[in-house]
């Protein structure tokens, strides 16, 4: 009988040890990986290049949330600010998917997250949240030059914006 309550206390004992354990190794691994800078740098970058055909991809919100989450505030707020627009059109029959197809075609190759908006009677592609007109503007610049093409169609426009505060 006395075997029985040592086996039992024994039991008990192990089963918390196992929890502390399971906590721990839940902890360090958060600490590793709020470590990083950004979710694919522990990613080597030659690792990756000797893979063909992988290509990593990462929105540029990703890094600032993923910072936010290392300082313990991620609260997404809509401030006015600014977006660069690319795409306004009201021609129902083809707007929206002439809007889309351009989100499809730039979402691999742009730094910033586009939106895509239905105001109606208009589709609207934007670009960017920006607090400020000047660095929308140097935005506005730097995507002109890489598709010169859509300088016509591309303004700076006052919008309601999501940051991190």
């Amino acid at each position: 009988m006395a075997w029985l309550l040592w086996l039992n206390s024994y039991y008990l004992v192990f089963r918390e040890m196992r929890k502390i354990l399971i906590i721990a190794l839940v902890a360090m691994a958060s600490v590793r990986m709020c470590a990083e800078d950004t979710i694919v740098s522990p990613l080597r970058p030659n690792l990756v290049d000797s893979m063909p055909g992988v290509e990593l991809i990462q929105d540029s919100t990703v890094g600032v949330l993923l910072q936010a989450a290392m300082r313990g505030s991620m609260e997404l707020v809509e401030i006015d600010g600014y977006r660069v627009q690319i795409y306004s059109s009201n021609q129902q029959q083809t707007a929206k998917a002439e809007a889309l197809d351009l989100e499809d075609k730039l979402r691999d190759k742009l730094n910033q997250t586009i939106y895509v908006q239905y105001l109606p009677p208009f589709w609207k592609v934007r670009l960017g949240d920006f607090r400020t007109y000047t660095e929308a503007k140097e935005y506005k610049k730097e995507f002109v030059q890489m598709y010169p093409e859509m300088q016509g169609d591309t303004y700076i426009v006052r919008d309601k914006i999501q940051v991190l505060q």
